[in-house]
């Protein structure tokens, strides 16, 4: 049986929950409900079971820092960087 790789895109430009939301620290680094964000809550729900490989989240350059300090819950997880968005 192949083994499931979760992928988390993760990233954005902050402006949709502008004035909550920045540039620098757009809604998914946010605790909109709850403690974590959303970010935490979307690694928490990686399954760690059987069949399952560590997630890989996908993030631009400026978000590296975020996503870095908000993985301590999954440290196994590996960390795309895109050089530039895209847009896509």
């Amino acid at each position: 049986m192949s083994t499931i790789i979760p992928v988390i895109l993760c990233g954005g430009s902050g402006t949709r929950l502008w004035p909550r939301s920045r540039a620098s620290k757009p809604k998914p680094f946010l605790p909109l409900v709850g403690d974590r964000t959303l970010f935490e809550a979307t690694v928490g729900r990686c399954p760690t079971s059987a069949g399952f490989g560590p997630p890989v989240i996908v993030t631009g350059v400026k978000h590296l820092e975020h996503v870095e300090a908000q993985l301590d819950s999954n440290p196994d997880a590996q960390i795309i960087v895109e050089p530039s968005a895209r847009n896509t």
